[in-house]
C-alpha cells in the first residue's frame, strides 16, 4: 500500500481539515509539519514536479508578506525562488497531499482525495 504524506501547518484551518479528511480515509499516513522540519530544495523540485508544477512561482502564496518583501514577483531564478521557499517555509502553498507519484493542494480540502 501506498504511504499518504501531508505537509502540513496545524496553524492552517484547511490544512487541518485536509488532514481530517485523510485520517478518516484511512491507510498509512506521514504528517510532516513543514514549517519546523523544512523540505530541503531537492524535496521542494520532486514534489514540484509531482504537482505538475513548471514554476516554483506556481506554489507560492502570492500575499505572504515574505512573498513582497523579498521581492519574488520579479525573481527568475528557480533556485532563488526554492532557496527561499527553505528559508520562508510559510511561503509554500498548503497544504501538500502527496501519494506515489502525484501530489496535490488541499484547497478545497476534498480537492486531494482525487489522488486516491
Amino acid at each position: 500500500m501506498t504511504k499518504t504524506i501531508i505537509w502540513h501547518n496545524p496553524r492552517c484551518s484547511k490544512s487541518r481539515q485536509t488532514l481530517a479528511l485523510l485520517e478518516a480515509r484511512g491507510g498509512e499516513l506521514e504528517v510532516r509539519e513543514y514549517m519546523t522540519d523544512m523540505p530541503n530544495i531537492g524535496e521542494l523540485r520532486e514534489v514540484m514536479a509531482k504537482l505538475g508544477y513548471t514554476s516554483a512561482h506556481e506554489w507560492l502564496r502570492k500575499n505572504e508578506a515574505d512573498y513582497r518583501e523579498l521581492g519574488l514577483k520579479a525573481v527568475e531564478d528557480e533556485d532563488a525562488l526554492l532557496n527561499a521557499m527553505t528559508q520562508y517555509p510559510r511561503l509554500i502553498e498548503r497544504p501538500v497531499v502527496i501519494h506515489g507519484d502525484k501530489a496535490m493542494i488541499g484547497r478545497p480540502p476534498e480537492q486531494v482525495l482525487e489522488l486516491f
